[in-house]
């Protein structure tokens, strides 16, 4: 059977990655992208070229990706005056590779059904080199015969597939997965502050916790920082706060409070009003460091 053309928005450093191994992997390609640079480089590669506008994209693809950073972006891409549903075809799939607000989703895909069109959130995890090389883990959700339809493409690209069920549960998952790393970096960069400030030696804090059953991977990550001074998570505050923000969303239309996200949420917030907002989200330990009553 021939490969679907698929069209990619987006390509930041993760997105782009993921067009590369696309290509590798023989698929054709439909782009839009902000940097002239990235865009030249996947024309080089060949079996691609670029639409005017995400109409165009949709009316030339069977599957169309999404990897963007909000859930207001997506949502522009697909209601534009030329957006993704003024072009979709029948039978067409739309995949939002993003960490988006689930009700936004599910309203995209119900706008999407009535044109005879799919939809599947898929949020990713892992790194880009991991997209590079096709070794993502996709959290992907939605109608099962559109998700059993795009599957072999998706297998192309995650190591790691899972299938969640109903659209929207791959954006649940997601944040509710970023929530708890984000709130164990937030929780141990203040760990290691408020022990600077007791006179207790980091590294040493850090052995004995990491000895314990708090011992995480994020934990890691931020004793990398706060004791070796290295910043190499590649998440930054400001997505982090981005996707509490929508955690919290996500609680409030569930009905209920999220209490402890709040607080995350609230650090987050005050560290990108503090101007941090580029940096590593284990950099928070500078603004606790500097943060008085």
């Amino acid at each position: 059977m021939s490969k679907p053309i698929i069209g990619f928005i987006g390509l930041g450093l993760m997105g782009g990655n993921m067009v590369e191994n696309l290509q590798t992997r023989g698929f054709e390609l439909v782009v839009m992208g902000r940097k002239k640079d990235v865009v030249d480089a996947v024309l080089a590669r060949g079996n691609a070229r670029v639409a005017a506008s995400p109409k165009e994209l949709a009316a030339a693809c069977d599957i169309i990706m999404l990897c963007v950073t909000t859930s207001e972006v997506v949502e522009s891409l697909v209601y534009g005056d030329d957006g993704i549903l003024a072009g979709i075809k029948q039978g067409a799939t739309l995949i939002d590779f993003g960490t988006s607000v689930p009700t936004s989703t599910q309203k995209i895909g119900a706008d999407l059904a009535a044109k005879g069109a799919g939809m599947i959130d898929a949020p990713l995890g892992r790194t880009p080199a991991h997209a590079k090389d096709g070794l993502l883990n996709i959290m992907a959700a939605g109608d099962e015969g559109t998700y059993n339809k795009v599957k072999p493409v998706l297998d192309e690209q995650g190591e790691n597939v899972f299938y969640l069920g109903a659209l929207g549960a791959g954006h649940v998952t997601k944040l509710i997965n970023n929530f708890m790393g984000m709130t164990t970096a937030t929780a141990m960069s203040q760990a290691f502050a408020i022990a600077d400030r007791a006179g207790v030696d980091r590294a040493q804090l850090f052995d004995i916790m990491s000895a314990g059953p708090s011992n995480s991977p994020f934990m890691a990550f931020c004793k990398k920082y706060a004791v070796d001074g290295i910043s190499d998570l590649g998440f930054s505050i400001n997505n982090a706060n981005k996707d509490l923000a929508y955690f919290l969303k996500m609680a409030e239309d569930l009905g209920t409070r999220a209490e402890i996200a709040e607080g995350t949420s609230n650090n987050l917030a005050a560290a990108v009003d503090a101007g941090m907002g580029d940096a590593n989200v284990p950099e928070i330990f500078d603004y606790f460091m500097k943060l008085e009553r």
